[in-house]
């Protein structure tokens, strides 16, 4: 049923709110698993002079209406209401994308100023040409030259794709708009149909050329009600500076932290996790694998005799970086663990052809063909803006001119052709930098990063169902490993677990020297105990610092702040260690949070 200037009968604050357009049945897919679609109402609802789009999922309960697709739904309550949209004020959406291809599922991406696109809403009974229709009446809303498909909402002058999916370029504060009161007042009303409301919280971040060096982020909080906060909050919020050394975050092992987190029975979950921590921790840590002992695990043709075995060396000690450039290909996918030399040297000069014949796609557009080509000016010009500011402080990077800049550049162009539905997202150039750092030869660091791109494109789809499902788990570990932390992220409204974004998108990209972000994702690309071993990287963080989370009672704005803080001041030595203890802690268990389809780090190679 569609109603269209219909009024809901709601009085917030001596005004009756207008139901400008309502849809029901609209869906979520959290994950690629039917049985945990959620269903709800969507809104368009109007205050004053003021739009808000909502969205709240169905309950058993009370007397929203329970959809006949929900009866199968396995989805708890808890997890259905972490996707609650409630009164997002339309000022603050930059785009809405629509897919209406034939005979499968229509559905759009709202995507805010920030640059955060929020799930998939899918329209199964349609309806979505009626809500475009709908909005032009209300805002200002035109149709993208580069895209039929993007409508942009109040902002007509920057480049939608620019933003698109989530944006890495840092901007400032926006600052809080007008409609802040009416939004309260709708809060007020919507949280008392389906429980309190959630923050949903657009994240940037920033593609700065500081390196691993702290980058101030800043958070927009779209539809959360405003709560007065205790003093020790308010003045932790105030005072907060960039940290001046690793002593000033309070940093503890898991190891060391048990004797504080006994709550009820989470007793026992901590008295395992300290059997394992201490196991862990007594663990020498081996150093890392030299070109002497490589060659013990080649036979006489260069086969890799035993993957597994090699794959547990790497994670338990890394690799000498001049052995990266060829084992990196191994993990990477590129070579596969049963190649000969011949094989790798055949393929090598196969690949080096195919690179050449991609690259001369783009580079033989004359001038007059790119001016009728605008995807891609478009695309290129988005590679030239982030190139120039990807790991500039690293001598490999510095200076003008640089050969490397420009294979970065080169290498990030020729695939945005290589793989035209996905091109080139912002976030893509901290991936390939040290890549073509160890790689150094360009046709090798592109294909090496096509095979790393096959596993983690998910993160930047335009429906960002990846990042979502990836956060999702993390929520769910979370719960089961550190109970009195997640009681408390859920008392602060904090369960979207947006403030880990940066995290998972770039693989800790930013949050470590150069140096520990290879000996990281070497670690990862082992997949030798998950191929999530990422997600337990970021619960092992959370439980770090948990102490000082809950302490100092921080809402989302200051967690999201602290968390970004810590930037070049983790030792990853010890959170490696923390988060082989939560893996294996978790066991059987910690692989039921992961929602099927979650993308994974790497294939898990074939031996």
């Amino acid at each position: 049923m569609l109603v269209q200037g219909a009024k809901d009968g709601r009085q917030v604050g001596g005004e009756e709110s207008e139901v400008i357009f309502v849809r029901e049945n609209v869906s979520m897919h959290p994950t690629q698993d039917a049985s945990q679609r959620i269903s709800g109402r969507f809104r368009i609802l109007k205050q004053s002079s003021s739009l808000f789009m909502t969205w709240i999922p169905y309950t058993q309960k009370g007397n929203l209406k329970v959809a006949s697709d929900m009866n199968n739904n396995k989805s708890s309550e808890r997890d259905r209401n972490l996707y609650s949209i409630r009164a997002v004020p339309l000022a603050e959406v930059k785009s809405i994308w629509r897919h209406t291809r034939p005979l499968v599922w229509q559905y759009i991406i709202v995507v805010l100023n920030c640059g955060l696109a929020f799930p998939p809403l899918y329209f199964h009974n349609g309806g979505i040409k009626e809500l475009l229709n709908k909005l032009k009446e209300h805002v200002h809303m035109v149709r993208s030259l580069d895209d039929a498909n993007l409508y942009l909402l109040n902002d007509v002058v920057q480049d939608p794709l620019q933003k698109s999916l989530s944006s890495l370029e840092l901007r400032d504060v926006v600052p809080v708009t007008s409609v802040a009161v009416a939004q309260n007042q709708l809060l007020a009303a919507i949280s008392s149909e389906n429980g309190s409301s959630k923050i949903n919280t657009a994240i940037s971040v920033s593609n700065e050329s500081t390196g691993y060096e702290q980058r101030k982020l800043y958070s927009r909080r779209v539809g959360r009600q405003e709560e007065s906060r205790p003093s020790a909050q308010q003045s932790h919020c105030e005072r907060e500076q960039m940290p001046q050394s690793d002593s000033k975050f309070e940093e503890t092992t898991i190891s060391d932290e048990m004797a504080s987190t006994r709550v009820g029975s989470f007793e026992l979950v901590e008295s395992k996790l300290n059997d394992y921590s201490l196991s862990v921790w007594g663990r020498a840590r081996l150093p890392p694998l030299e070109n002497e002992e490589w060659a013990t695990f080649l036979d006489s043709e260069g086969r890799v005799v035993d993957s597994k075995a090699l794959r547990k060396r790497i994670f338990y000690g890394g690799l000498g970086h001049r052995l990266r450039r060829e084992v990196w290909k191994f993990l990477l996918g590129y070579h596969q663990y049963d190649s000969t030399y011949m094989e790798r040297e055949e393929l090598r000069t196969k690949k080096y052809k195919e690179y050449k014949l991609l690259k001369a796609q783009w580079q033989t557009i004359s001038a007059d063909q790119a001016k009728r080509f605008a995807k891609f000016r478009e695309r290129k010009s988005r590679v030239e803006k982030d190139v120039v500011r990807t790991d500039r402080i690293l001598p490999f990077y510095a200076g003008d001119d640089n050969q490397n800049v420009s294979k970065l550049h080169d290498i990030l162009v020729t695939y945005s052709f290589y793989n035209f539905d996905i091109g080139y997202c912002q976030g893509m150039s901290d991936f390939l930098s040290p890549i073509l750092f160890v790689m150094e030869d360009e046709s090798e660091s592109f294909w090496c990063f096509v095979a790393l791109m096959e596993h983690l494109a998910p993160n930047f789809n335009r429906d960002q169902n990846g990042m979502h499902s990836q956060l999702l788990a993390v929520a769910k570990l979370v719960e089961l490993l550190d109970s009195p932390l997640h009681k408390y992220l859920k008392q602060a409204d904090c369960l979207n677990y947006f403030f880990c974004f940066r995290w998972i998108l770039i693989q800790f990209k930013r949050e470590f020297e150069y140096e520990n972000v290879m000996r990281l994702w070497e670690v990862l690309w082992t997949h030798y105990l998950t191929e999530h071993f990422h997600l337990y990287i970021c619960v092992a963080l959370l439980k770090k610092y948990r102490r000082k989370i809950v302490d100092e009672q921080m809402d989302f704005d200051c967690l999201l702040r602290f968390i970004n803080g810590l930037s070049g001041h983790l030792n990853l030595e010890a959170v490696l260690r923390d988060a082989e203890s939560l893996c294996i802690l978790a066991g059987d268990s910690g692989v039921a949070c992961i929602p099927a389809g979650t993308p994974p780090s790497l294939p898990v190679p074939m031996l």
